[in-house]
């Protein structure tokens, strides 16, 4: 398999696992929350973090565990990823999105294919995801190296509870959601405004991140060489 190829796969099985967690989690939380949304919420949350940070810790070294578009944007206007990577890696992102909606129905015997019906929208919801994304980013471009997957990770279990959208904050997880009729899916006519406030947001991060000036411990954010991948975790994304 060559370096492309093996990039494109984890970041598609990364993703597709991760969209796994959080919808699985919920279906599971909601199950068993006997009808307490703050119950089943808690729930989805824990899983969430704690899934986000085995899989940034597993996939960054191999292809920087984006798992999010807005994420593999902002790298590669700072030519830390290839220009001709970005739309392979977005793709990947998707089908990897759509593909752990899938598995995660496949594990809870629900029908595999469906639409979500559950809208999230208005402007409190689109305010709150420009804000969620705009702190992942801003976290993913100025965290440690060594401290990359946990403060990803806290950002956004915490975010899943200081923003009204439950910070989504990644236009592949809004896309993978879309096939879920379950407690973590959202309607595909909320999509496009969930989007429009993420871009929003990946533009604040990097305004932001120049206002502050250089981090000097900024984590690197593309995938390490050969040789030192078994050392270095790279950036991840969120739900």
């Amino acid at each position: 398999m060559s370096s492309t190829t093996r990039k494109l796969f984890a970041e598609g099985l990364g993703t597709a696992l991760l969209l796994a967690v959080v919808i699985g989690s919920g279906i599971m939380a909601e199950r068993l929350s006997g009808g307490n949304v703050a119950i089943a919420l808690l729930a989805n949350t824990l899983a969430t973090v704690g899934g986000l940070y085995i899989l940034i810790e597993v996939f960054g070294p191999v292809s920087g565990a984006h798992f999010n578009p807005a994420v593999s944007a902002v790298m590669t206007w700072r030519r830390e990823l290839p220009l001709a990577m970005l739309a392979p890696y977005v793709l990947a992102q998707l089908a990897g999105a759509m593909l752990g909606a899938w598995l995660a129905h496949a594990m809870f015997d629900l029908p595999i294919l469906q639409w979500s019906t559950k809208l999230r929208g208005g402007q409190g919801q689109w305010i709150a995801e420009g804000v969620a994304t705009a702190g992942l980013l801003l976290v993913i471009l100025r965290a440690p190296a060594a401290r990359v997957a946990p403060m990803v990770a806290a950002y956004i279990g915490s975010a899943y509870w200081f923003t009204a959208s439950t910070s989504f904050a990644n236009r592949a997880a809004a896309f993978g959601r879309m096939f879920s009729d379950t407690f973590a899916g959202i309607a595909p006519a909320s999509v496009p405004g969930f989007v429009l406030s993420q871009l929003a947001g990946a533009a604040l991060a990097l305004l932001f991140h120049h206002a502050l000036g250089a981090s000097v411990q900024a984590a690197p954010i593309s995938p390490e060489p050969e040789a030192t991948r078994s050392r270095v975790s790279t950036p991840g994304a969120t739900v």
